[in-house]
């Protein structure tokens, strides 16, 4: 197997390389927060940065799940059982405690087309370093990758900060398609203004569909931001635990949010559905008037339409005057009638 390029200076931007094992594309860094260096390193070097003191960040993207296990579990990186669950596991968030290590189970989100698509990434936390294991790129990890350089020559103070750093741009993550599917919502209702088809209510059930998949993926979530945030752990420093509660506000407005947009939905087809049913209304009140109209003429066609050989309307010359006279006074007597029973 090919290692890592190995990179002996600091650097500015993302200073992880990636290189391609069997079934795996694996990068990893040594942060040093003493001196705030961080080291791009091989998987092989791990251990002896986490020897001099350096917390390590593996990030693991599988392209091959077949491949990819035995890759794993001869590198060592996490538990068999963990790589199992990685390699077969739903999307889904949440965590398990272990004597050694924390597993997290997080599940990233984005637009493909109008769909929602979910994104599994498993962390596993250690004393001395993170690694992240996921099936293909995931929006948020490649965020992370942009700025987790920057973000750790700002701020950070102790290993913790990678945490932060991941939910961080998990909940930008949320945040994003929580303001994609807003504008969705609002696109679905200038639709239902306008021209309407079958495909504007195929598009409103599965949207619907996917903001409550996406709201069930977003509760456990607060479930397991808020734990970290408030349970001791020798995984998570106190000092970074303040942090992570003020993102449980920050995920718990997304959820709200995304309950609104479920809310504008079914209103704005709550409302269309209320006025398709007003113009039938109207329609139907055209139509009746028009019945009741003709429904005395039809009478009195039907009355001189006998075949009676002695009618003595038939004898009178003007008798057919007679007949549009009363047709005219019966049709104005019942136009008067429903103008004043504003039927008009």
């Amino acid at each position: 197997m090919r290692g890592l390029g190995y990179n002996d200076g600091v650097t500015d931007g993302s200073s992880s390389s990636a290189t391609a094992y069997p079934g795996c594309v694996i990068s990893a860094v040594a942060f040093y927060f003493p001196n705030k260096v961080e080291q791009a390193i091989s998987v092989e070097e791990a251990s002896d940065a986490m020897a001099r003191g350096g917390y390590v960040w593996v990030d693991v993207t599988v392209t091959d799940t077949a491949e990819a296990a035995p890759t794993l579990r001869e590198l060592g990186l996490v538990d068999a059982g963990v790589i199992e669950a990685a390699m077969t596991g739903e999307e889904a968030t949440l965590h398990a405690r272990h004597d050694e290590f924390l597993h997290l189970v997080l599940t990233g989100c984005r637009l493909a087309g109008r769909d929602v698509e979910l994104e599994r990434v498993d962390a596993v936390l250690r004393r001395g370093g993170m690694v992240t294991l996921h099936r293909g790129r995931v929006a948020f990890i490649d965020a992370m990758h942009r700025e987790c350089s920057a973000d750790f020559h700002r701020h950070a103070q102790t290993p913790s900060f990678l945490i932060y750093e991941l939910w961080d741009h998990l909940i930008e993550n949320y945040q994003h398609v929580q303001n994609q599917v807003e504008d969705m919502v609002e696109a679905v209702q200038r639709d239902l203004m306008t021209a309407v088809s079958e495909r504007v209510f195929t598009h409103i059930a599965e949207l619907g569909t996917d903001i409550l998949h996406f709201r069930k993926i977003l509760l456990p979530a607060r479930s397991v931001l808020t734990e970290l945030a408030t349970r001791k752990s020798v995984f998570v420093s106190e000092a970074t635990q303040p942090y992570l509660i003020n993102m449980v506000g920050s995920l718990e407005r997304v959820l709200q949010d995304l309950l609104v947009d479920h809310e504008v939905l079914n209103n704005a087809l709550n409302l269309h559905m209320s006025m398709a049913s007003h113009r039938m209304n109207q329609i139907m009140q055209r139509l009746t008037v028009i019945s009741v109209i003709f429904l005395p003429l039809t009478f009195l066609c039907g009355v001189y339409g006998m075949n009676f050989k002695y009618l003595p309307e038939f004898d009178w010359r003007y008798g057919y005057f007679l007949f549009w006279l009363v047709v005219a006074l019966v049709v104005i007597a019942q136009l008067v009638y429903l103008w004043r029973k504003r039927w008009l």
